[in-house]
């Protein structure tokens, strides 16, 4: 078989299954689906290996960068979980991982499966709030003890608290080979503040009154609301700059004409303006995976908005704000 046929009856066999799993995965019968589970169930254990082994997680391909870092992220958090080693798998797109630092010092999966000669074993999904479920996983694990083996999680495993490897991400990030080639165009001696407007995507969601994700949409006076509010309490020698990162046209972001210190980021690069959120001083966040993961690298303040999917830290430097905007800020002198 050529590899361009290989990889087209790949690509439907992993199409399939997962409309398998989608179907299947809320019954009792989804578990049984999985080689992994029945592994536990009949195989009794005699190896005495010292074999530690791996888990990692596919960063989904056909997804923005905010999602296929979730998927990453919750492939290390899930290793640290059940005590075992982390396997990195590749982005789709090189320039991402290379920006964060991701792939360096990590072994990959399939360096372990091709080279070393480990097994890939797939999990079934499971809800980390669910004792039972978590539970059987790492039943599942055990029984593997002592072999060579990888842990695949399933395509997009959910792991809600995301925060719980900060410090992991940001060693990642901050000592990264790229970050000698960052540029940015903040302007020295300013108190920089970057604000992500979600639109693009999610305006035409509101359009076509999708109710799934009419929930994810925030209006301009949210923003403008937050950025007044964060200004009256922020205390600062510095003569402050924000920065508005967004999609569309100036334009469509009339309210902030009120704001005379205030650029509009609109044409900027993926890249760089996940960059310039994480280097700024305060970053106003919107409910978008694309900026909640440069909060999650950002060493300032962030202000964040309430009901997102995701969790935040319960420090002075994670501010909730409310629905019209409203904010209380403890750390005030940055």
């Amino acid at each position: 078989m050529k590899i361009t046929d290989l990889k087209i009856t790949n690509r439907i066999k992993s199409k399939l299954w997962e409309k398998v799993v989608v179907k299947t995965k809320n019954h009792k019968v989804y578990v049984y689906l999985y080689k992994s589970y029945w592994h536990y169930r009949l195989y009794k254990n005699t190896k005495s290996g010292n074999y530690l082994s791996y888990f990692a997680a596919q960063p989904n391909a056909g997804a923005g960068i905010g999602h296929q870092m979730a998927n990453w992220i919750a492939g290390l958090w899930f290793a640290k979980l059940f005590g075992l080693n982390f396997a990195h798998i590749p982005f789709s797109n090189a320039s991402w991982e290379f920006f964060l630092g991701f792939g360096e010092e990590e072994i990959s999966l399939d360096a372990l499966v091709n080279n070393q000669d480990f097994k890939k074993v797939k999990l079934p999904l499971f809800d980390e709030t669910k004792k039972a479920e978590v539970v059987l996983i790492k039943k599942i694990i055990i029984s593997y003890q002592g072999e060579k083996v990888v842990f695949l999680a399933e395509q997009d495993q959910f792991y809600r608290d995301q925060i719980g490897v900060i410090p992991d991400l940001q060693n990642k990030f901050y000592s990264a080979k790229a970050r000698k080639k960052d540029q940015l165009i903040y302007v020295n001696d300013t108190f920089t503040i970057a604000i992500h407007v979600r639109r693009g995507d999610i305006s035409t969601w509101k359009e076509q009154r999708k109710s799934s994700n009419i929930e994810r949409w925030q209006s301009n006076d949210y923003f403008v609301n937050t950025l007044t509010n964060v200004i009256r309490q922020i205390q600062t020698k510095k003569p402050i700059r924000v920065y508005l990162f967004s999609q569309g046209e100036q334009t469509d972001f009339p309210e902030f004409e009120q704001f005379d210190n205030i650029q509009y980021c609109l044409d900027m690069g993926a890249q760089d303006s996940f960059l310039h959120m994480v280097y700024a001083d305060v970053l106003i966040s919107s409910r978008s995976s694309f900026s909640y993961k440069p909060a999650l690298l950002n060493k300032g303040l962030k202000i964040v908005p309430p009901n997102f999917w995701h969790g935040y830290p319960k420090t002075d430097d994670w501010v909730i704000a409310s629905e019209d905007g409203q904010v209380k800020i403890k750390q005030k002198e940055i």
